[in-house]
């Protein structure tokens, strides 16, 4: 039969692992907005752009544009949600580990103490009766 501690300890990996998904998550979006404020950056270099080629495209782009601003705060809410999900499981990994510590600790306790009474109890059973 497994102990509270080791069930616990068990909870703990599985959080630990749930916490390391969540930063994944928030990396890979973290890396799309860092991709995306490039395009964005390209495009309105694009639209102030002299050159007569671009300047035919200004509308284009002006609409390109207003879209990739939209998507921007999309990702944003997104990578908001994603860092709030991020800190709720490194909460919950942090109490399932406190939780494990103090289990492990009454179970020693609860050890120790057991083989205190055990030896008590030899002691009082291999004494002479009087």
């Amino acid at each position: 039969m497994k102990t509270r501690s080791e069930k616990l300890k068990r909870l703990v990996a599985v959080q630990r692992h749930l916490e390391r998904m969540a930063e994944s998550e928030l990396a890979e979006t973290a890396r799309q907005r860092g991709v995306l404020a490039e395009t964005i950056d390209v495009v309105a270099d694009a639209m102030g752009s002299a050159h007569p080629m671009h300047r035919i495209f200004s509308g284009h782009y002006a609409s390109q544009l207003g879209r990739l601003a939209q998507k921007d705060q999309m990702l944003l809410g997104i990578q908001q949600v994603h860092e709030a999900r991020m800190l709720r499981e490194r909460a919950k990994g942090d109490r399932f580990e406190e939780n494990m510590k103090d289990a492990r600790l009454a179970e020693d306790r609860e050890a120790a103490d057991n083989s205190m009474l055990d030896l008590i109890d030899q002691h009082l059973s291999t004494a002479p009766r009087v």
